[in-house]
């Protein structure tokens, strides 16, 4: 079992920046992907980014040129979120798949202003 708890979301004005952070632990495989959905009022959970423990990212079109995952290790990655818009707006979840099975965070919410 994996848990992850994601950190760094909050409030911030059109263009601005914010850093998300996700921590897992209990049983973790040194080889998984771990990456950020987000899911908006009335929309489905998107993938935003990714990236496998071996170090190749992933994004989506709207979060290229903006946003850039990282990785500490197995456990950590973060998602650096520049030049941020209204439409960013929803609550960004953390998760990590793996050899057992696909795991989520609780989420947290970024609320972009205009």
């Amino acid at each position: 079992q994996v848990q992850l708890v994601e950190s760094g979301g909050g409030l911030v004005q059109a263009g601005g920046s914010l850093r998300l952070s996700c921590s897992a632990s209990g049983i973790i495989f040194s080889i998984n992907v771990m990456g950020w959905y987000r899911q908006a009022p009335g929309k489905q959970r998107e993938l935003v980014a990714s990236m496998h423990s071996g170090g190749s990212p992933y994004y989506a079109d709207s979060a290229k040129g903006r946003f850039t995952i990282s990785r500490d290790n197995a456990k950590t990655v973060y998602l650096q979120m520049n030049n941020l818009k209204p439409e960013d707006t929803a609550v960004y979840y953390c998760n990590q798949n793996n050899d057992r099975g696909s795991y989520w965070g609780q989420g947290t919410q970024v609320t972009v202003s205009s």
